[in-house]
């Protein structure tokens, strides 16, 4: 062997070796322990090893920049028990998610609401219990909340509508009581989609909410009440409204119907009155208004023809195609 290469690497070796570079921040590997630890261990996170780097640990993920930890992610996985305190010992969370866990329970961790860059808040296909925090009011950059498919209950909190940048709020599939609160009709900045189906939510709608610009506004199967006629209007945006299997009491002829509007369900009310013919000018992609106190002829053209009877069963006197003609 030629002696001058042995000698470059001799000298080669004689260096120290450099070291691997590690992400993960130790206080966040910290916390994550723990949290592995407070929800017993599951199977689902084993790769969250104390001897590897937390950065590429299942369901986590770092910020490039700052390498803390900005995102949890847990779903479908088999655990039990409650949301661990520890979550709120993650600063720079900016993702929060327990999705599809049903063994899931207890109340939403009060640790969270020390999150406040959080973007968005996913608890949901879970048993979470109790009601829904005032506290979440406090996380002024979320844009998604989403806490469906739950067992909470008690009322909505009013404080939500200071959430100046939400983009949606989930509150269906739960044991929700009480009224919408008026001031879900005093949004800041972003105006979310609203979703509460499948409570109990009961009264009147605010008239509030006809003073905003939704694009959708689900509040179908409670037992909500009363006039809903001014969320509709010439100038509004809103593309989905589903009032269906409440006891809404309105006369439909009345109503001016934005041009927007791409899917309508108001079946299972006590709806009066005729079909606007402005339903004939809508690109509708859903239309139901069965079980109701509709009456006259369905008006002809567009798309109301595509839709088969069931849309329109169960109505007082309504007639014409797709159901029989008018005598």
């Amino acid at each position: 062997m030629n002696l001058s290469f042995v000698a470059i690497l001799i000298l080669i070796l004689s260096f120290p070796s450099p070291s691997i570079s590690v992400r993960c921040n130790p206080k966040d590997k910290q916390v994550l322990l723990q949290i592995k630890k407070d929800l017993g261990n599951p199977y689902h996170l084993a790769s969250w090893d104390p001897n590897t780097d937390c950065c590429y640990w299942y369901v986590v993920k770092c910020d490039r920049k700052t390498n803390r930890i900005n995102a949890l992610t847990v779903f479908q996985a088999n655990i039990s028990g409650q949301i661990p305190t520890g979550v709120g010992d993650l600063p720079y969370l900016e993702i929060l998610q327990f999705h599809h866990i049903t063994n899931l329970t207890g109340t939403i961790q009060p640790t969270i609401a020390k999150l406040t860059n959080l973007r968005m808040l996913r608890l949901s296909f879970t048993n979470l219990t109790g009601p829904i925090p005032e506290f979440l009011s406090q996380l002024k950059k979320l844009t998604l909340l989403e806490l469906d498919y739950n067992q909470l209950t008690g009322t909505i909190p009013a404080s939500l509508s200071q959430l100046p940048n939400l983009n949606a709020i989930y509150l269906d599939r739960n044991k929700l009581t009480g009224q919408i609160p008026e001031s879900f009709g005093k949004f800041k900045g972003q105006i979310p989609d609203i979703y509460l189906s499948h409570n109990s939510l009961t009264g009147q709608v605010p008239r509030s909410l006809g003073d905003l610009n939704f694009s959708t506004l689900d509040f179908s199967r409670n037992k909500l009440e009363g006039d809903v006629s001014f969320l509709f209007g010439k100038n509004k945006t809103i593309q989905t409204i589903d009032l269906s299997r409440n006891a809404l009491e309105f006369d439909l002829s009345k109503v001016e119907l934005p041009e927007s509007l791409t899917s309508l369900d108001l079946n299972h009310n006590r709806i009066f009155g005729s079909l606007p013919q402005g339903l004939k000018d809508l690109q509708l992609q859903f239309f139901n208004v069965s079980y109701n106190r509709l009456c006259g002829q369905i008006p002809q053209g567009g798309t109301l023809q595509t839709f088969d009877m069931y849309s329109y069963l169960h109505n007082k006197c309504l007639c014409g195609s797709p159901l029989p003609d008018c005598k």
